[in-house]
């Protein structure tokens, strides 16, 4: 994947799963929805030509936002009112290799996934590394996005493997106390629930959180399936969704009754309306533009709804090419 002797190559674990993606559906077989007035624009630039911005997270007490680079673990942040972008955390920082979801809690703690090596959470005042928590062995991994519950527990996706890990606030401070360093361990495994894919194909991948701390809502990308997981008795459910699917699910957002949804390699972004106990759902809204150049997540902060452009097909880990720089992050109205 390097161009260039000064450009970094994927570790073969990454680069094997990356190509996975590669290779899946162009499209879904999602039916037409209501299209009404949209527009897509820069909200911010992103600095370095091989960033290819995957994850995206707002900090909800300040209006930053931090993004993190698929391909170098950096991790910029962009504050209100600015044009560009900032590197908060240096590429291979603490040993990081990627960046994918993130998030900032309510405690002004930045997690950040690395997907092969496991989870970091850093003070987003300090910059300093609070604790690590590390992938267990497996043959194989690679952890995508994660939620935080309302009670700070962190959720995280594994692509290859079907299951949910689970950081508790106590598991936090106990390795924040004991060398910062712990092992992430499976809350949820779905594997009974989400139907067999051929061998390596992408499963889970975004995830978010219920704020009343009833469930969890996952999405399989390959399948193009919802998943619910109820937080009191562990049970799965497949969630109907009523007026199309969510293949190349990637990046979701909940928030009072409305759930949005990127679907990366169809240049889509979905909204649904979710009954109140999230059992089923139903698509009010497609947008389907190029101009989001494979969008991988949204965040809605400020009263906008921001778009990560990854362009992981233009010499990225979907394609060959030459991407369009600087990398930026959309804002999309109307969505």
């Amino acid at each position: 994947m390097s161009r260039s002797t000064q450009r970094r190559t994927l570790p073969a674990a990454l680069a094997a799963a990356a190509a996975v993606l590669a290779v899946l559906p162009l499209t879904g077989t999602a039916q037409a929805a209501p299209v009404g007035a949209a527009k897509v624009s820069t909200a911010f630039q992103l600095p370095g030509a091989r960033v290819y911005p995957e994850g995206i997270a707002a900090d909800p007490r300040t209006g930053d936002v931090y993004v993190g680079s698929y391909t170098t673990g950096a991790v910029y942040r962009a504050t209100p009112g600015h044009r560009a972008a900032q590197v908060f955390l240096p590429e291979g920082a603490d040993g990081r290799h990627t960046a994918n979801g993130l998030k900032v809690d309510r405690a002004g703690r930045l997690w950040v996934i690395d997907s092969t090596a496991g989870v970091a959470v850093y003070d987003v005042r300090t910059r300093a590394l609070l604790a690590r928590f590390d992938a267990p062995a497996a043959d194989a991994r690679f952890l995508n996005d994660l939620a935080i519950g309302p009670d700070g527990t962190a959720y995280v996706t594994d692509s290859v493997r079907p299951v949910v890990y689970r950081v508790t606030p106590a598991e936090l401070a106990r390795a924040e106390a004991h060398g910062r360093r712990a092992e992430l361990s499976v809350g949820h495994d779905l594997s009974g629930a989400i139907p067999a894919h051929p061998s390596g194909s992408f499963t889970l991948n975004g995830i978010v959180a219920d704020p009343a701390g009833r469930f969890l809502l996952t999405v399989d990308m390959t399948g193009g399936g919802l998943y619910r997981i109820d937080l009191h008795d562990g049970s799965i459910r497949q969630v109907p969704l009523q007026g199309g699917d969510l293949v190349n699910g990637d990046g979701l957002e909940l928030a009072h009754g409305t759930l949005w949804a990127v679907q990366n390699k169809s240049d889509t972004l979905t909204r649904w309306h979710l009954s109140p106990d999230g059992t089923s759902a139903r698509l009010e809204r497609r947008i389907t533009d190029d101009s989001l150049q494979i969008p991988t997540t949204v965040v809605h902060t400020g009263g906008r709804a921001l778009v990560v452009r990854s362009q992981f097909d233009k010499g990225g880990p979907m394609g060959p090419g030459i991407p369009e720089t600087p990398f930026t992050v959309a804002y999309v109205r109307g969505f």
